[in-house]
């Protein structure tokens, strides 16, 4: 499913225009990626929470030369955890 799909599924089910679902994913995006850039969580009750888990730093294998080894840093990635009612809901 592409976002404009997402947008028209919206739009449909709520029974407003598609700028006003755009305009309503859009918000709902930005307040997701401003609070995990902040390092806050961001739960949605009975769908899941957004979070930021830490990735510790690692030596990996260069694809195109696989004899040699390269570095991978530490670095900080947002993170899904459904919550029961979806899993249940998929189940």
């Amino acid at each position: 499913m592409s976002k404009q799909d997402l947008i028209n599924a919206i739009a449909d089910a709520a029974g407003i225009t598609k700028r006003a679902a755009g305009d309503s994913l859009e918000a709902f995006i930005a307040y997701i990626t401003k609070n995990l850039k902040g390092g806050k969580s961001v739960t949605v009750t009975g769908f899941g929470t957004f979070k930021v888990s830490k990735r510790a730093a690692r030596q990996g294998v260069n694809p195109r030369n696989p004899s040699q080894r390269i570095s991978i840093p530490a670095m900080k990635v947002p993170t899904f955890k459904a919550g029961k009612t979806l899993k249940d809901a998929v189940r």
